[in-house]
């Protein structure tokens, strides 16, 4: 069976219209939605042509007004010798309209909002700019809502959000390179970076990565982030992503590649520093001592999300002497006639609370909000009620949810971490809690992003690095960005509000 999907080097074959259209038509063979029409300019010499497009994929005045009736009314000159470049030039008016007679390119086209115009006498094709189906509009992203800043965020269409990327970095630094994925799906994809700041190291090693990917099809971003990744296996992310605009020139500015690919509004960046997690949006909109008490917060809820439950199955089961005897005796009485053991109660009650926050995610909005909050409130007054858990490990549930949701990027791997501490501790109590810490740090400190440290600043000693990580310092003081991000260190020269 022949196979359409990629066609090497072949053309159309030959100079007559009707053999051509054939053969085009014969590739679309079961597509319903394919059109052509025929268009005959009778002037003093008989020109016959025919464009080719898809159904709801192309602009419909426009190839009325900038296309059909034009070629219908222009007067050619007799014994016209170039007919494909007197249309090019002087009779159709589009943004762009291309001459080639590569098959493939033409098919591309076609799928993608353009239209072919295929002339009699010639097996040159124009491939002409018609693009326009209907796409979502530029709104706030409802996962990176922010108090301050820009309202923007990407949207599924290509061409506008390398145009919002353009609108905030006009320079001619920018570099954009169009790339394709998929077998099938074929789908274009740009990759954005700063030429002088970029690691040259870096762009070479993702596009090495890049090249070697052959899959079907590539829906979204994620489906590239997982081929390319370090680690694939360590449940830590080594690929950031993002659907703001702002957010996205803020990383190429410190020396960052975005990849934008069609169809999806998160774009792919790399390399991830693990401090990513831990900053929001609007840290940069806010005044730095109030962005760096959230930041501080951020990342001592994170450690509070995977520890606090380890910590209480240790002082419960392996080390009461650590607790106040208050305390011991108050959870011991709230422990009588509860069935199961300390491990058995949070490890249900834990599930029970990520199955509520899943289910909670899935619903449409407010439906959503009241599930969690109700569920939550019901599900639990009534186990303490049944004696199936005690009132102590509901605190604690409550707490490790409510910290984790404080750091969405990070879920995947605060929930792996969360529940390696409860395994390990639940066997050796507090030794095994600390053998935990001491195999997450390892597994950080060894793994990259691309050739740089994830942890990056994180694992510095100089006072110098911890300006954009524990903490938010203010914009005078930032006088550098992250070296193993770029060679080019130098962000801005020292103000007069550092003097």
């Amino acid at each position: 069976m022949e196979n359409h999907d990629t066609f090497g080097s072949a053309k159309l074959p030959s100079e007559q219209l009707e053999p051509n259209l054939k053969y085009i038509l014969n590739l679309f063979q079961g597509d319903d939605t394919l059109r052509h029409r025929f268009i005959t300019n009778k002037g003093k010499q008989e020109h016959k042509f025919c464009i080719i497009y898809a159904d709801g994929m192309v602009n419909s005045k426009l190839m009325s007004d900038n296309i059909v009736r034009p070629l219908m009314q222009y007067k050619f000159p007799e014994n016209c010798n170039d007919l494909v470049g007197t249309v090019q030039e002087s009779v159709i008016s589009v943004n762009s309209a291309e001459r080639t007679q590569d098959v493939e390119k033409i098919v591309q086209a076609i799928v993608y909002g353009d239209s072919a115009l295929l002339l009699d006498g010639s097996a040159d094709v124009l491939i002409l700019d018609t693009k326009g189906w209907s796409k979502r509009a530029i709104e706030e992203p409802e996962s990176e809502r922010v108090l301050r800043g820009p309202r923007e965020g990407f949207n599924e269409a290509l061409l506008e959000n390398i145009s919002m990327i353009r609108r905030r970095l006009r320079t001619p630094d920018l570099k954009l390179n169009m790339l394709t994925f998929g077998r099938r799906t074929r789908t274009k994809a740009c990759l954005c970076y700063l030429d002088s700041l970029v690691d040259k190291r870096v762009l070479e090693a993702l596009k090495t990565r890049l090249s070697k990917i052959d899959i079907d099809g590539t829906l979204d971003t994620q489906y590239l982030a997982e081929l390319v990744r370090d680690k694939p296996y360590a449940g830590i992310d080594t690929v950031g992503s993002t659907e703001r605009p702002d957010v996205a020139v803020a990383k190429m500015l410190e020396g960052r590649i975005v990849l934008i690919l069609d169809g999806s509004p998160q774009v792919m960046t790399v390399p991830y520093l693990l401090i990513e997690a831990f900053q929001s949006d609007e840290d940069y909109y806010l005044s730095y001592l109030f962005a760096s008490i959230g930041r501080i917060l951020r990342i001592f809820a994170f450690y509070v999300s995977i520890s606090l439950p380890s910590l209480y199955i240790a002082a419960v089961t392996y080390h009461p002497e650590i607790l106040p005897f208050p305390l011991l005796v108050s959870i011991a009485q709230a422990r009588q006639g509860v069935p199961f053991p300390t491990i058995l109660e949070l490890v249900l009650m834990l599930f029970v609370f990520e199955m509520l926050r899943e289910s909670g995610g899935r619903m449409p909005g407010n439906m959503g909000q009241t599930l969690s909050i109700v569920g939550a409130l019901v599900i639990g007054q009534a186990a303490v009620e049944a004696k199936i858990v005690s009132a102590p490990i509901i605190i604690v549930v409550a707490t490790t949810g409510i910290t984790g949701l404080m750091n969405q990027k990070i879920k995947g791997f605060d929930i792996a971490a969360r529940f390696l501490m409860l395994a390990t501790t639940s066997v050796l109590g507090l030794y095994g809690f600390l053998f935990a810490n001491i195999a997450l740090l390892a597994l950080l400190y060894q793994t990259d992003s691309f050739g740089v440290p994830i942890l990056g600043r994180m694992r510095m000693t100089k006072l110098q690095g911890y300006k954009d990580t524990y903490i938010r310092a203010p914009w005078w003081l930032m006088l550098k960005r992250p070296k193993e991000l770029s060679k080019n260190v130098t962000r801005q020269k020292r103000s007069g509000a550092a003097k």
